[in-house]
C-alpha cells in the first residue's frame, strides 16, 4: 500500500479529527489490545465465581483474537513488510510465530469442555502470550509502524472494515467497534 504519511500523521492524537482517531491503524490495534486485556483480567476474576460468566467470556476472547490476529496478518503485516523496512522484518517474523502459538491455543481451548483439568491454565497461558506479543507490538513495533511510508489512514479504514467483515461472519458483529 504505497503513499506517504501527511502532516496529521505526525500530529498529536488529541488534535486530530474524529475521522482520523477511527482511521489510525495503530490506534484501532491498541484498543483491540486493551479489550481484550481486560476480559482476561474479567476472566481471572470471574473463574471460580461465575463460571458461566468465565466462560462466556473465553468464547468472546477466542473470537477477539482470531479476528485481530486475521487482521493483522492479512493487511497490517504484509503492509508492514512491505513498506515498513528492513528494521521490520525480525519482528514481524517473531509476531507471526507469536500468532501461531496463539491460534494454536485458542484451538486447544475451542476444542475442550471447560470442565477439562487444564482448560482455565490454557486460557491464562494464552493471557500471558498475549500480553507478551502485545508488549513487543506496542513497544518496539508499532513505534517503527509509525515511521514507514504508508497512507495510515487507508491502511486503518481496510482494517476497520474486515474487522467488521470478521466479526459479522463469526456472528459477534454487535462486538465489532
Amino acid at each position: 500500500m504505497p503513499g506517504t504519511r501527511t502532516s496529521t500523521s505526525r500530529t498529536t492524537s488529541r488534535s486530530r479529527s474524529r475521522k482520523e482517531t477511527e482511521n489510525d491503524p495503530i490506534a484501532l490495534l491498541e484498543a483491540d489490545h486493551r479489550e481484550v486485556e481486560k476480559m482476561f483480567k474479567d476472566f481471572e476474576k470471574k473463574k471460580e465465581k461465575d463460571r458461566d460468566a468465565a466462560i462466556e467470556l473465553v468464547g468472546r476472547i477466542c473470537t477477539a483474537l482470531t479476528v485481530h490476529t486475521q487482521i493483522e496478518e492479512e493487511i497490517f503485516y504484509p503492509t508492514m513488510r512491505e513498506w515498513g523496512g528492513e528494521k521490520m522484518t525480525d519482528l514481524l517474523d517473531e509476531a507471526e510465530v507469536e500468532h501461531a502459538s496463539a491460534k494454536d491455543l485458542i484451538e486447544q481451548i475451542a476444542s475442550m469442555s471447560p470442565d477439562e483439568e487444564l482448560y482455565d491454565a490454557k486460557v491464562t497461558v494464552l493471557g500471558e502470550y498475549v500480553k507478551h506479543h502485545v508488549k513487543e507490538e506496542e513497544d518496539e513495533m508499532f513505534p517503527k509502524a509509525k515511521k514507514a511510508d504508508v497512507d495510515m489512514e487507508e491502511l486503518g479504514r481496510l482494517l476497520a472494515e474486515r474487522k467488521q467483515e470478521l466479526m459479522q461472519e463469526m456472528g459477534d458483529g454487535a462486538a465489532a467497534s
